[in-house]
């Protein structure tokens, strides 16, 4: 018997390290960090039209799972679709309680007259997005989604459907690492007075990230998925940036003073919040202090080049940079997030960096339609 709960915050946090177990390669976000996430009063997603809940499932004193349910009402118009997305959706290898928690988030969106529900979304494209479907064996980097290999099944088995494939990466500094070579072009950017490299340091911290949000809602302004981040919503996910950033390795280009490129790459945080189960108690701070000192895992959450300057290495010039930056700091491993098949151009430059593929990942699609 399946006893469903609605918006018990308490049990949301808990579902994975109950239904995984402690071995799991799963790492959960910071529980603060999941809360204010899933607040609709606080998180900027939720101040217009948008809406959100979540769920868990349990049998007797033993939490099985979670999902949220949520609409992103700018999503949905910028693209013309009526959806509703799930999202953390964690699972024991239990289809019962799969289908209550599917069932729930199904009857929310059929309520609200949504025609299909598609995710994972945590909570946004420009957050954790899709179900793991190959590549399991690999620990995800901060940022990365993660899922055991049962959840794509339970989803399969409940008539979702997969589609949008995407991959993450990873790069490896070893031996055998050799750096994109500049080319002319790129030395040429880097000999033009024009072009200047912002610096980045705990002053200028506040600026840079404003330059990032510019920077990327120019560039990807065409990419699938994405909608223009407001300056709100950018600001409260990178709340506490300043103090995970490490900045060598992360690179801002300004041409004539306006912001025209930029790579953002933080220390993985997932070593830490492992050994913290993913709280802030008493021994967080040593073990955040441990964690400074003996990083060795980057990740690049993402990179942009506004549209007038792509095509003319200048991608290529900021990865050169900050690879080199994390070689000489030390960093022996940089994590990418996902990249869709579609985007031909920056899977042919992962493949020339000798970046690796780490998890094969989808979104899974269920119609509504028909069951209204």
């Amino acid at each position: 018997m399946i006893d469903l709960r609605q918006e018990d915050f308490k049990a949301f946090f808990e579902a994975p390290f109950s239904a995984y177990g402690p071995d799991d390669l799963y790492v959960s976000p910071m529980k603060s960090d999941l809360q204010r996430f899933l607040s609709k009063t606080r998180n900027p997603l939720f101040k217009g039209k948008s809406d959100l809940t979540y769920f868990t499932a349990h049998r007797g004193n033993q939490i099985l799972g979670r999902i949220t349910a949520h609409v992103h009402a700018e999503s949905n118009e910028a693209y013309e679709v009526n959806q509703a997305y799930f999202g953390y959706f964690d699972c024991a290898d239990d289809d019962e309680a799969a289908k209550a928690l599917l069932d729930a988030a199904e009857r929310w969106a059929q309520a609200r007259g949504l025609a299909s529900i598609v995710g994972n979304y945590n909570l946004t494209a420009m957050q954790q997005i899709g179900v793991v479907t190959s590549g399991f064996e690999h620990p995800p980097y901060t940022d990365l989604v993660y899922s055991p290999p049962h959840i794509h099944k339970l989803l399969e088995r409940a008539g979702y459907q997969p589609e949008f494939p995407m991959t993450t990466f990873e790069t490896r500094f070893d031996d055998s690492y050799r750096a994109m070579e500049l080319g002319p072009a790129k030395k040429d950017i880097l000999n033009d007075p024009d072009f200047e490299f912002a610096p980045i340091n705990t002053r200028t911290i506040a600026d840079r990230l404003e330059d990032a949000r510019a920077i990327l809602n120019a560039s990807f302004a065409t990419n699938p998925q994405f909608v223009p981040v407001t300056e709100e919503e950018y600001h409260f996910q990178s709340k506490d940036m300043k103090w995970i950033m490490d900045p060598r390795i992360s690179a801002v280009l300004h041409h004539r003073g306006k912001p025209v490129a930029c790579i953002i790459c933080i220390p993985d945080l997932n070593p830490l919040l492992q050994k913290v189960r993913s709280r802030m108690g008493w021994s967080f701070p040593f073990h955040f202090l441990m964690h400074r000192l003996r990083r060795k895992r980057a990740v690049l959450i993402y990179s942009g080049v506004i549209p007038e300057l792509q095509g003319q290495g200048v991608n290529s010039l900021l990865l050169h940079r900050v690879t080199t930056a994390m070689c000489d700091a030390g960093y022996e491993s940089c994590g990418n997030t996902w990249i869709s098949d579609s985007n031909k151009a920056i899977l042919r430059q992962k493949e020339k960096m000798g970046a690796i593929p780490l998890h094969r990942v989808h979104l899974y699609r269920k119609s509504l339609e028909a069951a209204t």
